[in-house]
């Protein structure tokens, strides 16, 4: 049997000693933080050292009674419930970002450790977050932030600490993987998928977050930044939604062997003259059938990270949801509070490279470019023309017969997004193209 001393190490306030937890939002994941909290006290005291105790809840309406919940925890003042002296631990589960930030800010440089859902919040100020932190010799923990269970955050700042990340790519969001995977599985269009999306709980009301990639975008800031050490924000990512996305792409996509995902794509890339950036973006991907990430279905998350040592690595599992989000987050509370109890910090996030956050326009990539054309001979020859003119090669030409024309699919080989965007934009002004029906991108 282990014997326990009451033990202090650096600045931790010693083996034994209780942990006070402020509790910001008593949503999905804060109802479940706070169930676990309790239920598993116990095993929360031998992890951490000594006790975890909650101090208080903030919530909007106090008044209104919350089964399991002692009422004088309820506090509608989460300002005053921050600067409580028996509080070290803030757990902010509020969403949104204008408020939170406040809080959060608030709480850092009160020498409270924050631990966060929010990834929106992390995604536009990480910078102003991390040096409250720091200023202040507390911890900042955002696991949830990403991928709810899926540890992907800790892997990238300690895992991976030792090696050099190339590129980062995954599926971040549960809900435009649902639909995506409904309409390949059951010919759905993007509006039927969505409404039985809805109808499951797994989009919201408002599904604008989701459907157009800015959840997404919000995680790739964060993935990016830390995988490149670089500070990457929301407004730096690249962001087109899945809303455009039909049952007939979905259909050509099978035919070539690919399946449709909507990607959060972090990349390293090398000019001709050997200087480093990076690149973030957000959008509808061809995912080749063999790739791990093209099996990905329903509302999982899947992260496939490229490093230079560990070669290829890949994390899947739920990635949103009251009880995964809730796991992520007490990861973070069991982290935070054994450094209040024996001293240290984790490790700190570190943008030391700060590389150039490249043009969108540089990116390297493929197209699968679908057209209605004139059913004409020489069609064909005009239109590889105008790719041969900017040194784009084609990969794939695949005719087949419609009602007005034809329909064409060409697959490009990798050229410049800029390049690829402006021939895009020349063959819409030729007279033998009717339409182009759609553009999506290769991984």
């Amino acid at each position: 049997m282990t014997e326990h001393h009451n033990t202090t190490y650096g600045n931790g306030k010693g083996e034994g000693q209780p942990v006070g937890i402020a509790l910001l939002g008593l949503g999905t994941v804060g109802a479940e933080v706070f169930r676990l909290l309790n239920e598993y006290n116990a095993d929360f005291t031998q992890r951490v050292g000594g006790p975890v105790e909650v101090r208080g809840v903030a919530v909007s309406d106090a008044s209104k009674a919350r089964e399991g919940i002692a009422p004088e925890l309820l506090t509608e003042d989460a300002h005053a419930l921050i600067q409580r002296e028996d509080v070290d631990v803030v757990v902010e589960v509020i969403g949104g970002i204008d408020y939170p930030r406040e809080l959060v800010l608030a709480a850092l440089r009160a020498g409270k450790s924050v631990v966060t859902a929010n990834k929106a919040l992390v995604a536009a100020h990480a910078d102003e977050l991390a040096k409250a932190a720091d200023e202040a010799g507390v911890d900042l923990y955002f696991e949830a932030a990403v991928a709810a269970a899926i540890p992907v955050v800790g892997m990238l700042r300690r895992s991976l600490a030792g090696d050099k990340i190339q590129r980062i790519s995954g599926i971040v969001n549960g809900t435009t993987n649902f639909i995506l995977d409904a309409m390949e599985t059951t010919g759905a269009s993007y509006e039927d998928a969505l409404a039985e999306a809805t109808r499951l709980g797994y989009a919201e009301a408002d599904p604008t977050a989701d459907v157009e990639g800015h959840d997404a975008a919000s995680k790739a800031a964060i993935l990016a930044s830390l995988g490149f050490h670089t500070r990457v924000t929301f407004d730096d990512v690249h962001c087109e939604g899945i809303s455009a996305i039909t049952a007939e792409d979905i259909q050509a996509a099978n035919q070539a062997g690919y399946s449709i995902k909507l990607l959060a794509i972090c990349e390293r890339l090398t000019g001709e003259d050997g200087k480093e950036s990076v690149n973030a973006r957000v959008h509808p991907t061809l995912v080749p059938k063999e790739h791990p990430l093209a099996s990905v279905s329903k509302s999982f998350n899947a992260i496939f990270v490229e490093a230079e040592a560990a070669g290829s690595l890949m994390f899947y599992g739920n990635g949103a949801g009251g009880n995964p989000t809730a796991s992520a987050v007490l990861g973070d509370v069991v982290g935070a509070s054994r450094n209040k109890v024996h001293g240290g910090r984790a490790p700190e996030e570190n943008t030391y490279a700060n590389l150039p956050v490249a043009d969108f326009g540089q990116t390297q990539t493929r197209y699968h470019i679908d057209m209605q054309v004139k059913d004409r001979t020489g069609v064909l020859a005009v239109i590889s023309s105008v790719f041969a003119e900017q040194g784009v090669s084609l990969r794939t030409v695949r005719q087949e017969e419609g009602k007005d024309g034809a329909r064409l699919i060409v697959v490009t080989h990798a050229a410049t997004e800029s390049v690829l965007d402006g021939i895009v934009r020349a063959l819409e002004g030729l007279d033998d193209v009717h339409a182009v029906n759609s553009v999506i991108r290769l991984s």
